[in-house]
């Protein structure tokens, strides 16, 4: 992992386990929310939250197909998920890959309902009684976003910025 020191004001890198440890304990939710850039096919940027978690070290995240998100990953997996989290605002960027493995979804499905989602794995997709508003109706896609690169602010002590190329 290559460490870019980002900080103007004299604050040392910040640790990539700083941010690491922030999203292993990250629990999204009301008031928590992950947001997802895209971008749309005239090279506009999109940015919509997204039901986001960070498991095995890299984010996951759900998404209807016929939703924005979802055809500009189709048309370009390069994106970036922000969160902003006790201390540190952080921005990952990456290429979003569709995960259908039924191992891995069910696993995931796992890991949603812990957090209070009733996700069920049905035909390499998620379905439940209800998602966001503006996430349309199911199935939902399920994406695997393999990180390229990541920054983070600190927003709290000790200060300072960074960039992480993975």
């Amino acid at each position: 992992m290559q460490t870019k020191n980002l900080d103007i004001y004299g604050h040392d890198p910040i640790p990539w386990s700083r941010a690491l440890a922030l999203l292993e304990n990250f629990q999204g939710g009301p008031g928590q929310s992950t947001w997802i850039a895209t971008t749309d096919p005239d090279g506009g940027a999109h940015l919509a939250g997204v039901g986001a978690v960070w498991l095995d070290g890299r984010y996951w995240f759900t998404s209807g197909p016929k939703t924005r998100k979802s055809r500009n990953i189709a048309a370009n997996p390069t994106c970036a998920i922000s969160v902003s989290l006790k201390g540190l605002d952080l921005v990952v960027e990456g290429r979003a890959n569709r995960v259908t493995d039924d191992a891995t979804l069910q696993r995931l499905a796992e890991t949603y309902r812990t957090g209070g989602w009733e996700a069920t794995v049905k035909e390499g997709a998620f379905t439940a009684a209800y998602s966001a508003p503006s996430a349309g109706p199911p199935p939902w896609y399920v994406y695997e976003l393999v990180a390229t690169k990541a920054f983070g602010v600190a927003t709290a002590e000790p200060n300072g910025a960074t960039r992480w190329v993975f």
